[in-house]
């Protein structure tokens, strides 16, 4: 519904409307009454003025201010047509000129939706803690050193610390960590991060104006108002092909000395297959782009992507799964491994922790046989414990092991990059499982493709996670250049950097993605990420794949091919026709007639863009 009102609230598509609207009546008018001349071109008339005038002093402004593209030889257009009294087809150019744009206005992205979507993840009150009671105050009154209870399911209002209470948050938007973070008095939290199932207190450490929360609006605000303005496909034809049209259509009338002539070639030159011509290119491929799950919110995405020479990508969820799985199990000497993980099995079947999927899944995977234990305990911190045959078995980290069993800390393996839990049966090390957010199925072919098959002279790696996490996984995809442990900001001046030597790409998920994802030529979010993420990039992949990626690519690229040649097609044959008007061989009426004959060629090939084409990825071809 939020698309549907920002078209009913452009000028564009009012003036389209309008068009649509008088150009109608006048044809029920001229066809099916017997209205007189005055009244069968009045509506018309209605049009040129109201639609037509404000066009064309904007284009004329345009002009001043020497940006010659190809709206303005419509707006000369306008201009000729009512000289001439060819009212219809300066209707129609209106039609033309407001259509284009109005077509791709409910796919642009722009700032304020981006930080609106921001600004609405944060409460606007905080729960304060005093003397026992709670008091709901705004978020601008929390003072640092205010107690502040977060509720189950809330968002952290501000950055504090942990004074009471224990559970779990989700703060994989904002760190890009695929997990669940235990929280315990002492732990830190970040504004923005959604509380588990138990409350907590947290001592305020920050205003809510310097958490990392509002850190990140205030980037994506930068973000927006700094980056650059690509010019459009249409646009930088037009800015050559506009003033041959204008200089032919001058030296005809000043050669022959006959100003029909100047006429004449204007409406022949009419830029319909740019105007018109692209638009629906860029439409049969928002559609194609749809059914293959892949949204494109900004047209401008499907026309600069082929011309993006650096790609970077974020870790977590976008080149891995965004989930953790069991990598090994390594047993103690003399421990049955089976007998261990039906153990860890059985037990985590009862457990809220966010690895205990991981360790179920492992176990369907191996078969392992299932026990029903007995005086589960699972406090945050502490880990989790039960009878299992008549052994007591303790879920729980390395830390802990230490004080439980000495000589069994001494034969842990050393620390992998991933995360681990330790086992311990009878208050003895049994066992270690490692976890580690695996990479995609296709990541390594589709990385090793890019360079050859879409010309990336540049690919790299920029995350927020760990070092050893994000080296380790760059060596499995392949990738050299690579950044770990980056900050949001960092991320930004990262690809600031980069795009000041070549347009770029940028694909993540992930709020601390969203400045990124916006500064970037183009940004691909995956769609299972945040609101705002999807809101900052101007892709967006549904189903949270790389092939999507790929197909994407394809379908931008054949995009480019149909959209060039339904303008440059047209614009050639469209000088062929001005050739002939400025020799007088075509008059004003047949010129209007033979350039309705080249927008049937440019817009019937521009409608072959809604089909795939003849490959849509070739991630396996390499």
């Amino acid at each position: 519904m939020r698309i549907l009102r920002t078209l009913w609230n452009t000028r564009e598509i009012s003036i389209a409307a309008l068009a649509i609207i008088t150009i109608a009546i006048h044809l029920i008018l001229r066809f099916a009454t017997e209205a007189t001349p005055f009244q069968v071109q009045l509506p018309l008339l209605i049009c040129l003025v109201l639609g037509g005038t404000p066009l064309v002093f904007e284009l004329i402004a345009k002009a001043f201010r020497k940006e010659f593209g190809s709206d303005l030889l419509a707006g000369i257009s306008i201009i000729t047509s009512v000289i001439l009294e060819e009212y219809l087809a300066g209707s129609i150019v209106v039609l033309m000129l407001s259509g284009g744009e109005a077509l791709e206005e409910y796919a642009i992205a722009n700032a304020s939706s981006v930080l609106k979507a921001l600004a609405s993840r944060m409460p606007s009150v905080a729960h304060i803690k005093s003397e026992g009671t709670l008091k709901d105050v705004p978020l601008d009154d929390v003072k640092i050193g205010d107690h502040i209870t977060i509720f189950p399911h809330e968002t952290s209002p501000v950055d504090g610390v942990v004074v009471d209470g224990h559970g779990v948050m989700d703060e994989s938007y904002l760190t890009g960590e695929p997990y669940m973070m235990s929280k315990a008095p002492g732990s830190s939290v970040f504004s923005g991060a959604i509380n588990g199932e138990s409350a907590i207190t947290i001592q305020a450490t920050k205003h809510p104006q310097d958490s990392r929360y509002a850190k990140i609006m205030e980037v994506m605000l930068e973000t927006e108002q700094r980056k650059p303005q690509m010019r459009r496909l249409g646009d930088q034809l037009g800015a050559f092909y506009t003033p041959i049209a204008v200089a032919l259509a001058l030296a005809a009338w000043l050669i022959s000395g006959d100003p029909t002539r100047f006429l004449a070639v204007l409406v022949v030159a009419t830029p319909c297959p740019l105007l018109i011509g692209i638009p629906v290119a860029i439409i049969g491929s928002i559609s194609l782009s749809a059914k293959r799950g892949i949204v494109i919110k900004d047209p401008g995405a499907l026309e600069a992507i082929d011309t993006c020479k650096t790609i970077i990508f974020d870790k977590t969820g976008t080149l891995t799964y965004g989930t953790p799985n069991v990598t090994q199990i390594i047993t103690a000497p003399d421990v049955d491994r089976n007998k261990l993980i039906s153990q860890i099995v059985s037990l985590e079947r009862y457990s809220k922790h966010p690895l205990a999927d991981a360790i179920i899944n492992e176990g369907e995977r191996v078969g392992a046989s299932i026990y029903e234990p007995s005086q589960v305990s699972e406090k945050p911190g502490e880990g989790l414990s039960g009878m299992i045959e008549n052994h007591r078995v303790l879920i729980t980290n390395r830390g802990a092991l230490k004080t439980i069993d000495s000589q069994g800390y001494e034969q842990l393996p050393d620390q992998a990059a991933g995360l681990e839990c330790i086992v311990v049966v009878d208050q003895k090390y049994a066992g270690t499982v490692q976890f580690r957010d695996e990479p995609r199925r296709e990541g390594e072919h589709f990385i090793r493709h890019l360079s050859k098959k879409h010309h990336y002279d540049k690919v790299m790696l920029v995350s927020g996670d760990r070092k050893s996490e994000v080296e380790y996984l760059a060596q499995r995809v392949g990738i050299n250049d690579v950044h770990a442990e980056q900050s949001p900001e960092q991320k930004v001046e990262i690809v600031r950097k980069e795009s000041e030597s070549a347009r770029t790409c940028f694909v993540g998920d992930g709020i601390n993605d969203a400045p990124a994802l916006s500064l970037a030529t183009v940004g691909i979010a995956f769609g299972q990420a945040s609101d705002i993420t999807t809101e900052a990039a101007g892709v967006v992949i549904m189903d949270s794949s790389l092939e999507r990626v790929d197909e994407f690519f394809h379908i931008a690229r054949h995009m480019r091919r149909i959209a060039l040649q339904s303008a440059v097609g047209g614009m050639i044959l469209s000088i062929v026709g001005m050739i002939l008007a400025a020799m007088g061989i075509l008059s004003p009426v047949w010129g209007a007639v033979s350039q309705e004959v080249i927008d049937v060629f440019a817009v019937g090939n521009a409608l072959r863009a809604a089909f795939p084409p003849k490959v849509l990825s070739d991630i396996d071809d390499h």
